[in-house]
Formats: structure tokens, C-alpha cells, sequence
């Protein structure tokens, strides 16, 4: 067959196929050439789902509060020094452990430090009733030595020189936990101060002031 005709022939096979597709898109009774739109689905606005990301994304405005105890991971990043990712750890935590009540519940968190729990303090709420804490366990500052009846006192310990064994006779204060005081002094250097073992990942403003009483650093 001459390439000419092979040509035609072809040309007139393209034609014939686009014409079948346009009229299988195409609804029934449409005029040529026009163009179909996908449906928007009901109940929603492209304008409304912009509004939405921009009121997300806008910074806290004077007196305006976030409830930690139900909002979103994206309107909790809108909160000062906290990002969404550590947003996520929020709502992740809040839905394993159930809601916080309060700041001190907030501690709970990892990532969450006294530095930040200051910072966000004026701009959150907590719609939760706080959950029940059993009272802790209050030690006496002496203890009285049986055998010759007169009071001992409790040894004060020192967080630049205790062992991981020492740190665990302290209230609240597990296996666990004792070893990350050690680690993190052996990698950051002694503590400076008493307050300084807050930034020990574990240790909340309440736990410190449990141990307040019974730890130094001199």
C-alpha cells in the first residue's frame, strides 16, 4: 500500500476514535465543545475551606484561649513555641491517656517543659474536669530509730554526686527515671541548681516540688 494512503488512512482513524470519545464524555444533549466540571461536593466552598486554613494559620489574637482538652492538632499549633508536630503528641497523648484538666496534666507530656508551660499559660484552657490523683505519700522529715528511740533524720540528697540507687529512695522517683537524672548529668554536666532538674524529661514542676525537701546540688 503507497504510504500515502497509509497516511489517510490513519488520519481518518484518529478522527473517528475522538469523535466516539467526545460523544462517551459528553452528556446527552450538550453541545459541542462544551466542557463538564467536576461537582463540588454539597455542603462545601472553596472559599470556605481558604477561610478556614487562613483562621488557622493566623496567631492568637488579644485574650483568645485554646481548649487542650478538645481541640484540633491544628489549632493547638497556633499556640506560641508549639508547632504541629509537637501539637500531634498533644492530641496523640490526650487521646491515649484522656483529657489534662489542667497544666500540671499538660506536663505529662513529653516535650512539654516548665519553659513552655509558662509560655502558653495565658492563651490555653481546659474544659476537662481534672482527673483524680490519689494523694501522694507524705514523709515524715525525721523517722524515729526503734532500737534507741530517738529521731533520724532523712538523708538529703545531692544530684551532682548521687548514684542511680540513691535517686530511686526519693518519692516518685523509679528505676527508670533515676537513670535519666544520671544520664543527663553525665551528658550536660552537674546541675546548677535544684530547679534545673525540670529540664530532666520526666520531671514536672509538681515532682520537683515533692523533691524540693530532700535533694541539693552543693
Amino acid at each position: 500500500m503507497p504510504p500515502e494512503r497509509r497516511a489517510v488512512l490513519l488520519l481518518l482513524g484518529l478522527a473517528v476514535g475522538g469523535q466516539a470519545l467526545r460523544v462517551w464524555v459528553a452528556q446527552p444533549g450538550a453541545p459541542p465543545g462544551q466542557v463538564a466540571l467536576l461537582p463540588v461536593p454539597a455542603g462545601s466552598a472553596p472559599l470556605a475551606h481558604r477561610d478556614s486554613s487562613l483562621a488557622l494559620a493566623r496567631p492568637l489574637g488579644p485574650g483568645e484561649q485554646i481548649d487542650l482538652d478538645r481541640a484540633t492538632a491544628l489549632e493547638i499549633s497556633r499556640l506560641p513555641r508549639l508547632g504541629l508536630r509537637l501539637a500531634k503528641v498533644i492530641v496523640a497523648d490526650r487521646e491515649a491517656r484522656g483529657p489534662f484538666g489542667s497544666l500540671e496534666g499538660l506536663d505529662r507530656v513529653p516535650g512539654i517543659g516548665a519553659g513552655l508551660l509558662a509560655a502558653i499559660r495565658d492563651n490555653v484552657r481546659f474544659s476537662a474536669v481534672p482527673p483524680p490523683h490519689p494523694p501522694a505519700p507524705v514523709e515524715p522529715a525525721t523517722t524515729r530509730n526503734t532500737a534507741v528511740g530517738t529521731p533520724t533524720r532523712l538523708p538529703i540528697l545531692n544530684l551532682n554526686t548521687a548514684t542511680a540507687v540513691d535517686l530511686e529512695r526519693l518519692p516518685q522517683i523509679g528505676a527508670a527515671l533515676a537513670g535519666r537524672i544520671v544520664a543527663f548529668r553525665e551528658k550536660y554536666g552537674p546541675f546548677p541548681a535544684v530547679d534545673s532538674l525540670v529540664r530532666v524529661r520526666g520531671i514536672g514542676p509538681a515532682t520537683l516540688e515533692r523533691l524540693r525537701s530532700r535533694i541539693t546540688t552543693e
